[in-house]
């Protein structure tokens, strides 16, 4: 369960992706699939079968929680999922480190200049 203290660093990058997800709004299954598959959240593919199993360690991890499940309309009834205060404290954390690396390539000239720049 959860430790009460960020996450280990780096987190991987699926982990990431759904918690930056799950940050711009609660959601299902496989919405969060077709999230995460977008080129500005990650564009990571994976299966909707896999991501359960990745829900399940960061809810064990208390990073994202089960909200149970809802039906909208005439939608089918579907389970929707949460990121945690906790959560919001890893991922912060981890964005923190990975802009901490790309501005230490950017001063090492490793990155292409910005279009404009």
């Amino acid at each position: 369960m959860s430790s009460g203290t960020p996450g280990p660093s780096p987190l991987k990058p699926i982990e990431v992706s759904v918690l930056l997800v799950l940050a711009e709004r609660e959601d299902y299954g496989y919405r969060i699939v077709k999230r995460i598959a977008a080129p500005d959240a990650g564009g990571i593919g994976l299966a909707p079968s896999n991501l359960y199993s990745v829900l399940d360690r960061m809810i064990d991890a208390g990073w994202v929680e089960d909200l149970g499940t809802r039906k909208e309309g005439t939608r089918p009834v579907r389970r929707y999922y949460g990121i945690t205060t906790e959560g919001r404290q890893v991922v912060a954390s981890e964005a923190r480190r990975m802009r901490s690396m790309v501005d230490s390539a950017a001063r090492l000239s490793l990155l292409p200049e910005a279009p404009g720049a």
